[in-house]
């Protein structure tokens, strides 16, 4: 059975497929939107994985759309939530059995309710996965120290193919490189350098 897996590169999806692999021909999915080759980092890593790999340039409007959200806000929460969910049906548009992500049990964002999880699954005819979903943070935390030989850092500092990067660098062009300090607060990434 096919899945598409929504990959960033950092440890939570890198767990994920290393959790479906037994079950499924996972393809790593990195969503973008052209603007920067930030996708390139998830490339890498899934290629020191051994999963295919694939990207799906996503529509810059609901970048945008987010990115004014986001500074309109002044958090990212439901601009993420925004893209989360347009990357999810674009994956799930394409011809596979099921679609996945790294979310976790205590993320804040993004989250896929019950009733989205259903409807993605009836409109699309798809699964769709979040074997991550009963674990928390530690627990991620514990498995992936024995799984992936990891880097850590703060997230200007750390190579990324999440969402974020690319709505950094829309936040700056419209709204000034101080937008990008006013609605990300500090916090760390992570990016998979390859298996223990």
């Amino acid at each position: 059975m096919e899945l598409a897996l929504l990959y960033s590169g950092g440890k939570d999806s890198s767990l994920a497929a290393l959790l479906l692999d037994s079950f499924y021909d996972v393809r790593l999915v990195t969503a973008h939107f052209g603007i920067t080759d930030d996708w390139e980092h998830a490339e890498r890593a899934a290629e020191t994985l051994g999963f295919p790999f694939e990207t799906v340039e996503l529509d810059r409007d609901v970048a945008e759309s987010a990115a004014a959200e986001m500074y309109d806000d002044g958090y990212p929460r439901n601009g993420i939530q925004a893209v989360h969910e347009h990357a999810l049906e674009a994956v799930a548009a394409w011809d596979v059995d099921a679609i996945a992500d790294g979310t976790r049990r205590d993320d804040r964002v993004p989250t896929i309710s019950r009733a989205q999880a259903q409807s993605l699954e009836d409109r699309h005819d798809v699964d769709y996965l979040a074997p991550l979903s009963g674990f928390g943070r530690h627990a991620v935390d514990r498995i992936v120290e024995t799984a992936l030989d990891v880097q850590t850092g703060p997230s200007e500092e750390i190579p990324r193919a999440d969402y974020e990067g690319e709505l950094r660098v829309l936040l700056t062009e419209e709204f000034g490189s101080a937008a990008v300090g006013d609605v990300f607060p500090t916090h760390t990434q992570t990016y998979v350098r390859g298996r223990q």
